[in-house]
């Protein structure tokens, strides 16, 4: 599926849920959607991974975990995860996805939860600033 058609399948209003207004923002904010194509049968285990290690091991490098949502609709319900991460800057968000890349507890904790096959078989990456008329996270 392509980014457009997947975005277009995702309704915008539910990447800012009001619970989530009151976050801090800098100038130099970048906000990164990933949205992760599980493997076959492996959402499960993919959302385990995150709730028992990724989360906490993002905060360790930086990254601010913002929100995590699982589609409702086909064709991405069942196998599909969407997130949205904070990172203070671009410049920052690539630091510190090398740190958390390199970190032995990740190294580990990714060897093992792939014992089986992969969790993911695509990732989408994409980052974002806020416009001049979006209403301010704050």
């Amino acid at each position: 599926m392509k980014r457009r058609q997947l975005l277009k399948s995702v309704p915008a209003a539910a990447f800012l849920p009001s619970a989530l207004a009151a976050l801090p923002q800098s100038p130099g904010t970048v906000y990164e959607l990933r949205i992760y194509h599980a493997a076959e049968g492996k959402l499960d285990a993919l959302l385990a991974r995150f709730r028992d290690h990724t989360v906490r091991i993002f905060e360790k490098h930086g990254i601010k975990n913002f929100a995590y949502w699982l589609p409702t609709d086909d064709p991405l319900k069942g196998h599909t995860l969407v997130y949205m991460l904070i990172h203070p800057s671009r410049e920052a968000a690539d630091a510190n996805w090398k740190s958390f890349r390199e970190d032995p507890e990740w190294i580990a904790v990714k060897d093992k939860s792939e014992a089986n096959g992969k969790l993911v078989e695509k990732v989408d990456s994409t980052f974002l600033t806020l416009t001049d008329f979006s209403p301010r996270l704050r």
